[in-house]
């Protein structure tokens, strides 16, 4: 069975810097066969007899801010479904949710990571599974022969504006009472794009 697994990733399993595969890439010389599918994304096709940390089942996750942004969630969904039967992956559980990416009151990315069926993670973008600190959770992944996938390295600048207004909302709260911290935080953000 041939896996795809983003560049990065591959690259990092191998011991490599990424930025030496995203080089050899282009020049040719990269030993494994590998395809652009997107501007920033490259896919590497592995043997899964070879990457036994891409064995087993994957879990798709999926996240958004907002309730207004429901759509984008379900675009995330299929683009995440999409990939994995595009690379022959079988998909054990698939979680989505609605919440903030700063905390860690979020119940359905808390299952996906504690599926003893799911031995690989596959989000869209790394701020989708958190805010901050997604390399430890990456880490402790692999620490138990686990994985996590991301397809796109690049930020979403919508999504980090809107989870830093959600970080400066919860210190104005702390500050000043949870009446005025969407107004204050707001005015903040006004404040540092007009001396920007």
């Amino acid at each position: 069975m041939v896996l795809c697994v983003n560049l990065t990733d591959w690259a990092r399993a191998q011991g490599i810097a990424p930025r030496t595969a995203y080089r050899w890439f282009p020049e040719g010389t990269l030993p494994v066969p590998a395809e652009r599918v997107g501007p920033r994304m490259i896919l590497v096709n592995i043997d899964a007899n070879t990457s036994p940390s891409m064995s087993g089942g994957v879990g798709l996750y999926a996240r958004v801010c907002s309730h207004g942004q429901r759509s984008d969630l379900d675009r995330q969904t299929a683009r995440l479904s999409v990939w994995a039967g595009k690379a022959g992956h079988e998909v054990v559980r698939v979680e989505s949710e609605i919440g903030s990416g700063v905390d860690g009151c979020r119940p359905r990315a808390k299952r996906l990571l504690a599926d003893p069926k799911v031995t690989t993670v596959v989000v869209e973008h790394k701020d989708r599974l958190g805010c901050m600190n997604v390399e430890l959770i990456g880490a402790s992944l692999s620490a138990t022969g686990h994985r996590l996938v991301v397809l796109d390295d690049g930020e979403v600048e919508e999504d980090l504006v809107r989870d830093f207004v959600e970080v400066l909302t919860l210190l104005c709260a702390g500050l000043y009472g949870r009446g005025s911290a969407k107004d204050r935080a707001r005015r903040a953000l006004e404040a540092g794009a007009a001396d920007g």
